[in-house]
This record gives C-alpha cells, sequence and structure tokens, in this order.
C-alpha cells in the first residue's frame, strides 16, 4: 500500500471514529421523553412541600437534620445516602432523573471551581449528579407533568405566575400569570382550585391549555384520586370533604376545621385545626375508622409506601414518623438524623 493510500485510509478511519464519538455524545446528552401522563410526586406530598418522593424502590427525601439536603433510601429507611447539598423541596422523580426546587447553597461540583447554585429549579440523575439548572425562580409548588414541569413560582415584576419547562430545559414560557397550584395532575389535566375570581374546581388541559370550570364548588387544595376530589370546603369552615365526579354527590368526611390533608391510597391523614385539642388525625377514605396519630400542632404530612413523616408547626425538628397502613405508633426519624451526624463527621 502507498503512502498516499495509508494516509487517506488513516484520515478516513479517524474521521469515522469522531463522527462516532460525535454522535454518541448527542445520544448520551439527549434526555429520554417520558409518557403524557407520567407524574412527578403524589398531590398530597407536593401540597406538603414535597419532601419526600418514591419511586423505582428508592425514597428521594430532603432531611431536616441536614438543612433539607438531598438523600435517599430504602423505604424501610436502609441505605441512606446523601446526594448533594442544599436545601431542597418539591422533589419529583421519574425516568432516570430527579427534579426539585432548591434554594441558594448547592454546588455543582466539588472542590475548587465549583459553581454555587442559585434558587430555582434544577435535575439530576438518581444519585444525585450531573446537575442542571432548568429556571432560576422562588418556586411556590412543582408537578412533573409528562414531560413538562409546571411550576408556580413568584416574581417581583409579575408577582405569580404559572410556567413550564420541558425537562431537557426546552420550551420555557409562562402559561398564565394566575395563582395556580399545579400539584394535582391527573390523566393530562392539572385540577385547581381558583384563587382570584372563585374557588372553584378547574381543569387546565396540558395538551391545548385550555381552562374549564368542572365544578362550581367553594374548594381548596384539592386533590383527584379514584373518581373523587378531596378537598377542604372553604364555605363551612375547611371542612374536609370529597366530591364525586360521576355522580356529583358531595361528601363530608369531618367537621373538624382542618389546615392540611394529604391522601394515599385508601387513608388520609389530617391536621385538625383546634384551640382546644389540635392534633393529626387520620381516617379512612370514606370518612370511617377516624383515630388520633399524635396530639398537637404539626406540618408538612409526607407519605410514602412504609410511613408518614410529619414535624411540629415551625420546629423543622425532631421530624416524626408512624406506619402508613400499620397500627398508629409515633416515633422518630433517627436513621436520618444518624446519617446527617455521619456526614457531618466525615
Amino acid at each position: 500500500m502507498t503512502t498516499k493510500k495509508k494516509n487517506i485510509l488513516f484520515l478516513s478511519v479517524t474521521a469515522a471514529i469522531l463522527l462516532l464519538l460525535l454522535l454518541f455524545a448527542i445520544l448520551s446528552g439527549r434526555i429520554p421523553m417520558n409518557d403524557e401522563f407520567t407524574v412527578g410526586n403524589t398531590p398530597g406530598n407536593l401540597n406538603n412541600g414535597g419532601y419526600f418522593c418514591e419511586m423505582g424502590g428508592r425514597v428521594y427525601f430532603a432531611n431536616a437534620y441536614d438543612n433539607f439536603a438531598l438523600y435517599s433510601m430504602n423505604p424501610d429507611e436502609t441505605d441512606l445516602v446523601k446526594l448533594n447539598e442544599g436545601s431542597v423541596s418539591s422533589i419529583n422523580a421519574a425516568g432516570n432523573y430527579l427534579y426539585y426546587a432548591q434554594v441558594s447553597g448547592g454546588t455543582d461540583a466539588g472542590g475548587i471551581g465549583s459553581a454555587v447554585r442559585m434558587a430555582g429549579i434544577y435535575r439530576s440523575n438518581l444519585k444525585g449528579k450531573s446537575v442542571v439548572g432548568l429556571d432560576r425562580c422562588n418556586i411556590v409548588s412543582m408537578q412533573l407533568c409528562g414531560n413538562y414541569l409546571y411550576y408556580e413560582k413568584y416574581d417581583k415584576q409579575i408577582g405569580t405566575s404559572l410556567s413550564k419547562v420541558r425537562i431537557d430545559k426546552k420550551d420555557r414560557q409562562i402559561v398564565a400569570e394566575a395563582i395556580i397550584n399545579p400539584n394535582c395532575y391527573v390523566n393530562g389535566k392539572i385540577y385547581y382550585n381558583g384563587a382570584a375570581e372563585d374557588h372553584y374546581l378547574h381543569a387546565l388541559d396540558v395538551s391545548t391549555e385550555r381552562d374549564s370550570v368542572v365544578w362550581q364548588g367553594n374548594i381548596w387544595n384539592p386533590i383527584v384520586q379514584d373518581g373523587y376530589v378531596y378537598y377542604m370546603d372553604v364555605s363551612e369552615n375547611y371542612r374536609l370533604c370529597r366530591y364525586n365526579l360521576s355522580n356529583n354527590v358531595v361528601e363530608v368526611l369531618t367537621n373538624d376545621r382542618i389546615d392540611m390533608f394529604n391522601v394515599y391510597d385508601n387513608y388520609i391523614y389530617y391536621q385538625v385545626s383546634s384551640s382546644d385539642f389540635p392534633a393529626l388525625k387520620r381516617m379512612r377514605t370514606d370518612g370511617s375508622s377516624q383515630e388520633l396519630v399524635r396530639e398537637g400542632v404539626y406540618q408538612n404530612i409526607n407519605i410514602t409506601s412504609e410511613y408518614v413523616y410529619f414535624n411540629a408547626f415551625n420546629e423543622s425538628t425532631p421530624v416524626y414518623k408512624t406506619y402508613t397502613y400499620g397500627p398508629v405508633n409515633v416515633t422518630t426519624f433517627d436513621a436520618a438524623r444518624e446519617a446527617a451526624l455521619a456526614n457531618l463527621n466525615n
């Protein structure tokens, strides 16, 4: 083979290798799209801060004992792993990625020259690495709706608005300059209560972005599950009710005034607002089997397949827990505290 032919062959092979490397880089940088009905977390968890999110046999959570840094663990609280720094909330998970809101304080990489992350929305892999900022803003609430993150954010210039951004950071835009909580996403629609002109049950179709009134109730924080809308009845002292979407029947689940609630499978956990006997309680979704969980004022009711987590009002720690399905047995989330101490000492 002549020198000229050798050179041509060498250049051809080199070009082919470079082309393959370029193709690999392009393909590896792509974010696989989700099913259009993919949901990032339960609406009940997100209405309570989104501090816990379960997917694929792992629980991703904001560890209150470690300044709400992002951790993961098994549902039975074994194998706790710290994923990254910075205080997080509104945790969503789908496929190979985590999505969350974060205040400033985290970094994109350890060591000298690491970039401090500003407040906003971020995406990472399931190990908390390869962090990508999707929007710099102050988040009120956020839900993964198919391939878009819909998020309620506050801006000094325009106030509160609903925005969206695709999971690959493309197509970021304002959806509505209005107060719209996106946490309840079911079958292609965001269900929310009106906040400005009415408290009706609305549905925002994410494919067309058309808004419609589903029911002219006086409601707050709706959660749609199994054909029912669970909500706080504004006109009746914020008692907890459910509305049947099929036959338009309203059922009163408790006449107690409540501050917040979470629905998970066939249980509802709710905080009773009372000057005499405030308490966290639970009941079945039909209102039966009401029982006391713990006396006092609590918040951030987050539920996984194994445990319900909560903390006292205005006190981030201790974090309390009880079994989701089993008998009430309130203890503290000691595994999270021990993991935080271990990371502090490393």
